[in-house]
C-alpha cells in the first residue's frame, strides 16, 4: 500500500448533546430545569492514534463528554455565556486539544425564536 502524505489534524464533533440545566435569571428559570443543546468541535493531532490504532493513543471524547455532563448536572448558571465558557474550559483542560469551539443553544429562550445560542472558541 502506498503511503499518502496526510495532515493528521483530526476534527472531532460532538453534535446535539441534549442536557437539562438550571440556567437563567428569572424565577421560573432558576427553579426549573431547561433544555440546552451543546455542540462541540475540536481539533487534535491524531498521528499517534492513526499509527497505533489504539484508544490510549487517541483523544478520548467520551471522557470529555462525561465531564461536560457532570458539570452541567451539578451547577446552576445565570448566563448562557458563562455556561459556554465553562464547557470550553473543560475541553481545553485536555492538553492534546489544539482548538475548540462550543455552541450552546437554549431552545425557546425568546418568544417566536426556535432558540438562542452562544458560541465561543479557544486555541493554543
Amino acid at each position: 500500500m502506498t503511503e499518502v502524505f496526510c495532515n493528521h489534524k483530526a476534527r472531532v464533533q460532538i453534535k446535539n448533546l441534549l442536557l437539562r440545566a438550571y440556567i437563567g435569571i428569572k424565577d421560573e428559570e432558576i427553579n426549573n430545569l431547561q433544555d440546552v443543546i451543546i455542540n462541540v468541535c475540536l481539533t487534535y493531532d491524531a498521528a499517534e492514534a492513526i499509527d497505533r490504532n489504539e484508544i490510549t493513543a487517541a483523544l478520548n471524547y467520551r471522557t470529555i463528554t462525561k465531564q461536560i455532563i457532570g458539570h452541567v448536572d451539578s451547577n446552576r448558571f445565570a448566563l448562557l455565556e458563562r455556561l459556554t465558557h465553562e464547557v470550553l474550559n473543560i475541553i481545553m483542560e485536555h492538553g492534546a486539544v489544539q482548538w475548540a469551539q462550543v455552541e450552546i443553544d437554549k431552545p425557546h429562550a425568546l418568544r417566536y425564536a426556535k432558540s438562542v445560542s452562544v458560541c465561543l472558541e479557544a486555541s493554543r
